[in-house]
């Protein structure tokens, strides 16, 4: 198997890297997450023409029609600098599923717009109470007339405050889950939008008879949103791949540069063997972040591999954020500086889509779907 990246890729990622480089410090971040709509528009606009927004856009829809490879050394990019775009949320993951989903039409008119940073669509699938998340919905869609209209409450939808529409899965009438396309301005929506805890924006959405246009035809997508489920945990633990990077970095330069009795606390062995610890929890991070790409660039979607992928993820997202803080003394807690922020996100991407315990009790009840190693 190969694990050296191409060319074009080594290429991607630095482009990306130098993009965030040059707009991004800890303290210009703080300042664009405190300000509408919470992220920056000239940094959305950059990413636009260089064409990240359509990553996941076949090239005859307007976009570059890459990869998993090639989405996982992107996000990997923004975990770095908790670059607050909403990359995945309002723009790869609804073009991935509008490619799959969507009609001839709907694909010609959406997705370009899309792929140039012009259209903010969003995924509302999670609902209250819902625990893993899976492909199944409550939310309601009733036909009416010619048309549709959805009933139900999807909550939390990450960007959801500021999206210019909603894709929205609702259980149909004859059973399975649709996926459908809602105007926020309809007068059946009422978004509430909230501030989450690691810095970003996510909104509490009810719908009252929301009309509704079915993405593609009204049939069941049940498969569908189960591929792009994991193609969403996928692209998470890449972007916690790269904050629990910087995370380490960030304690490791401390321990060079802080004197304690006169000498660097590097010079104390117990620290540098808790160092070195976080380095071999980032390893294991990293190696099932890459199982989890390669996986679906082989065409496999498979849940079970993203609750492995998950599951080691948010346990080095854990000791990682928390080991950097511990090691950073005071200074760790503080807002000013950025290894707690570093720790908030890791955390929030734990409990995105499923936390470790619930992808551990997923893992343990197909324990039976695998054969006994004998020896």
């Amino acid at each position: 198997m190969d694990f050296e990246l191409t060319t074009e890729q080594n290429m991607l990622r630095d482009t990306v890297r130098s993009v965030l480089t040059r707009h991004y410090t800890h303290e210009r971040r703080t300042e664009v997450i405190g300000t509408d709509p919470g992220w920056d528009p000239q940094v959305w606009s950059t990413f636009a023409e260089i064409g990240l927004l359509g990553l996941t856009i076949a090239t005859d829809d307007g976009g570059m029609g890459a990869g998993p490879i090639e989405t996982m050394l992107v996000l990997e990019e923004l975990g770095r600098v908790l670059a607050p775009e909403p990359v995945l949320d309002c723009a790869l993951l609804p073009g991935a599923l509008i490619s799959r989903a969507g009609s001839a039409i709907q694909r010609k008119e959406i997705l370009p717009e899309v792929a140039a940073g012009e259209r903010r669509i969003v995924f509302a699938h999670s609902e209250p109470g819902v625990r893993p998340v899976t492909a199944r919905a409550t939310t309601q869609a009733t036909p009416v007339g010619d048309g549709w209209q959805v009933t139900g409450r999807k909550h939390p939808v990450a960007y959801g405050d500021d999206a210019d529409q909603f894709i929205v899965s609702a259980a149909l009438p004859d059973g399975g889950t649709g996926l459908f396309l809602i105007e926020p301005t309809d007068p059946g929506v009422t978004v509430a939008g909230f501030r989450t805890h690691d810095g970003r924006r996510g909104a509490d959405l009810t719908f009252a008879g929301a009309t509704a246009v079915p993405l593609g035809t009204p049939v069941d997508a049940t498969d569908v949103i189960a591929d792009i489920l994991v193609t969403a945990q996928a692209a998470l633990c890449a972007e916690a791949v790269g904050a629990m990077s910087e995370a380490l970095r960030l304690t490791t330069d401390y321990l060079s540069t802080r004197k304690q009795f006169g000498v660097p606390l590097r010079s104390f062995q117990t620290l540098t063997q808790r160092a070195a610890d976080m380095y071999v929890s980032l390893e294991l991070a990293r190696s099932m972040s890459l199982y989890a790409s390669m996986s679906l660039a082989d065409g496999i979607a498979d849940p079970a591999v993203a609750a492995r992928a998950k599951l080691r993820i948010g346990h080095s997202g854990k000791h990682i954020g928390q080991e950097a803080i511990q090691m950073h003394g005071g200074i760790g807690m503080t807002a000013e500086y950025p290894v707690g922020h570093y720790t908030a996100r890791l955390t929030a991407i734990d409990h995105t889509l499923g936390d470790s315990g619930d992808h551990l009790r997923y893992l343990a009840a197909h324990v039976a779907d695998h054969q006994l190693a004998e020896i």
